[in-house]
């Protein structure tokens, strides 16, 4: 017999998440580690620390003509960082 209170496990695991306050850090350490995938090899040859202050992606650049391209693009690289995590995690990245 089927119990009609049903959910889906990923949907109760969120709303736990949420509950106990994880929800938004974990998000944080899955766009943090979503970096290397989504820049690829060649961007993250030249990426040092990266970390998440005030919904914004600090990330260091070590050569200065890979870090003016991406301060050229740093707004569609928030949009999609935040689309690969599927959540609205950084609001801008600021390389240094």
């Amino acid at each position: 017999m089927r119990k009609s209170n049903t959910e889906r496990v990923d949907a109760v695991i969120q709303q736990f998440m949420r509950l106990n306050g994880i929800e938004t850090p974990y998000n944080q350490f899955r766009l943090i580690q979503a970096w290397p995938e989504v820049m690829g090899a060649q961007i993250q040859r030249y990426t040092g620390d990266i970390f998440i202050k005030n919904q914004t992606l600090h990330v260091q650049i070590t050569s200065p003509a890979v870090k003016q391209n991406l301060l050229m693009q740093h707004r569609a690289l928030a949009r999609t960082l935040n689309e690969h995590v599927g959540a609205q995690v950084i609001e801008d990245i600021k390389f240094y």
